[in-house]
């Protein structure tokens, strides 16, 4: 039996969005009836449930947890500093583990893929932008041979033209059937999470950084002069989020609401419970326009509901003016136009949402691990 040892140096479960599809990508490799295994650093985490009850997945794989130096509490006192210094611990330990070498090596850590590349492993590197930080460590010790797995078409290319051409765009993916859910009726589903039953909601889900627009979504806050329209946004922990959450107190803003981070079987019942999903990623960074391919993205088009983003490289990879409503990325005004012209247009909306639907069917995970496999299993038999 084939296996594989998917090894990242990342606190799992997380509330981010890698803990989820890495999680993901080892049950669907369990799945396809390979013996998977996820290594990932001893850690402390405030989040005490494991990573499958925490992310509503099967429990068919194995985690270990590798004990490692933890010292990113120091990180508010030393910057990056202190993750790199973690990094090298975590590296170093799984370099002198014991693995045999007909094992298949994967991580989204290029030092893990490196060193186990230099030390005989059959290794593929799952790539999810390119950074010229770390572009040169990467040119000079990564094999040129090296399968790699890309999220995106814009990080094929970065690869590829730097002479890396052994790879596959393989975009992240959606678990249809959890849209299949009995409250379909957006009343009920408005009751059950506490939301305004008579408002057209417009929801944005996701972390709060600021490459991924939510400044835009508050601006649009502002804006609007509809009382009828009600903005929702899911995600967010910590000080970004009481930041956050300030600013509604200060503006006085009464027409939008921060619920925080929702556990993953959650999102469904948001997103279907809403009017308008908004996916207004900003062009501050090659992460945004070129790289990124947002799990929520899919989710989106799951739901049943009406899309409208960022008209930007990474997101017109999936997204066109057929299945959503594309907007000048970075304008509040542009956001809200869009915003409006769903809301305004029954049968625009009803159109772009059926059409997602329907091309999301291409992006479910096991077309994802389906095509992760054929590339691995061809460029080893």
């Amino acid at each position: 039996m084939m296996k594989i040892i998917y090894i990242v140096n990342a606190r799992i479960p997380t509330e981010k969005a890698h803990g989820f599809q890495i999680s993901k990508t080892c049950e669907k490799f369990s799945d396809s009836g390979i013996n998977t295994e996820l290594w990932v650093p001893a850690r402390k985490n405030s989040i005490k449930e494991n990573l499958f009850d925490y992310y509503g997945i099967k429990r068919n794989f194995i985690v270990k947890r590798i004990p490692c130096i933890d010292i990113i509490f120091l990180s508010k006192y030393f910057g990056p500093l202190v993750f790199h210094v973690q990094t090298l611990f975590f590296v170093l330990r799984i370099f002198f583990k014991k693995i045999s070498k007909d094992t298949i090596i994967y991580s989204r850590d290029f030092f893990i893929v490196i060193l186990l590349n230099l030390k005989g492993f059959n290794t593929v590197y799952n790539a999810h932008n390119w950074s010229n930080r770390r572009g040169l460590f990467l040119k000079l010790f990564l094999n040129k041979k090296t399968k790699i797995v890309c999220n995106s078409k814009g990080t094929k290319k970065e690869f590829c033209e730097r002479g890396f051409k052994n790879s596959v765009v393989v975009s992240n993916g959606v678990d249809l059937e959890k849209f299949d859910i009995i409250l379909n009726n957006k009343q009920e589903l408005r009751e059950k999470l506490n939301l305004p039953k008579n408002k057209k909601i417009v929801l944005y889900l996701g972390n709060l950084y600021p490459w991924k627009g939510i400044d835009i979504v508050v601006e649009v806050a502002k804006k609007n002069n509809n009382e009828n329209i009600f903005f929702v946004v899911v995600g967010g922990t910590g000080n970004g989020l009481i930041k956050y959450r300030n600013i509604i107190i200060d503006n006085q803003l009464s027409n939008i609401l921060f619920v925080g981070h929702k556990k993953q079987e959650d999102t469904p019942l948001y997103l279907k419970a809403s009017n308008v999903l908004l996916l207004p990623n900003i062009p501050i960074s090659e992460e945004s326009e070129k790289f990124t391919s947002p799990i929520k993205m899919f989710e989106y088009m799951a739901s049943g509901v009406s899309v409208v983003a960022s008209d930007l490289p990474s997101i017109r990879e999936v997204l066109n003016e057929e299945n959503s409503v594309l907007i000048k990325a970075g304008s509040a005004d542009s956001l809200l136009s869009g915003i409006n012209k769903v809301l305004l247009d029954n049968n625009l909306a009803k159109n772009i949402s059926d059409k997602a639907k329907e091309d999301v069917k291409k992006y479910t995970w096991d077309e994802y691990i389906k095509k992760i496999l054929n590339f691995i299993i061809n460029k080893y038999e």
